[in-house]
């Protein structure tokens, strides 16, 4: 019986390291597909010229957080370097605040002149980036483990949502489903709440109390 739980254990483990593989190589994807885009000359930033040090910052913060996730969800990493694990999660909450914050810039001062809905869109999903994160420090500073590795899930969820937004709005696009300021809003609520919502039935469905 132990050996059955300790395989099915493994299995799961692999399962999970699979799919985060995965995400994180669909996420280097449109990283380096987007920053194709963007460039330190005005021609090619047009309307972030005049925020482009804040683009510069939102984007920096955002990847270094990309990045740091897989290894905090690693256990073979966690576990054999735990102070490591600590002072990269005490980056990856602090890069999360900073683009956060420089996502709430962006959005009243570049999203607005695209469309109201657009730049409350993404102030939302900035409330949301911020509060999943400390929800996460907060509970490993309690040591309520479990609870800490579900908010650092949803937290990296959100920190993903600009991959699922690209991809959501790749394939809207390409079924020719409105224009972007039609679309933008309703994409971005998808791509914030539908992977949530999912997580969340995950837990529930695998808690024991």
């Amino acid at each position: 019986m132990m050996m059955n739980k300790k395989l099915n254990s493994n299995n799961q483990t692999s399962f999970w390291n699979v799919i985060l593989i995965m995400v994180f190589l669909i996420a280097l994807f449109y990283i380096s597909r987007d920053l194709e885009h963007y460039g330190m000359k005005e021609e090619t930033l047009g309307r972030f010229w005049n925020v482009k040090w804040w683009l510069i910052c939102h984007l920096t913060t955002a990847i270094v957080a990309v990045i740091l996730g897989p290894l905090q969800f690693w256990k073979w990493f966690r576990n054999r370097n735990i102070k490591l694990h600590r002072q990269l999660g005490k980056i990856y909450i602090l890069s999360i605040i900073i683009t956060s914050l420089c996502s709430s810039y962006l959005a009243w001062n570049t999203a607005i002149k695209i469309h109201f809905t657009w730049a409350l869109t993404l102030q939302v999903a900035a409330v949301i980036w911020i509060i999943t994160v400390l929800m996460a420090y907060r509970t490993a500073k309690l040591k309520r483990i479990q609870q800490h590795k579900e908010w650092m899930i949803r937290s990296y969820i959100v920190t993903m949502v600009f991959i699922s937004f690209r991809f959501f709005n790749d394939y809207f696009e390409a079924a020719q489903i409105g224009t972007f300021i039609e679309r933008a809003a309703t994409i971005g609520y998808l791509a914030t709440f539908l992977p949530l919502f999912l997580s969340e039935l995950v837990f529930q469905w695998n808690r024991k109390k």
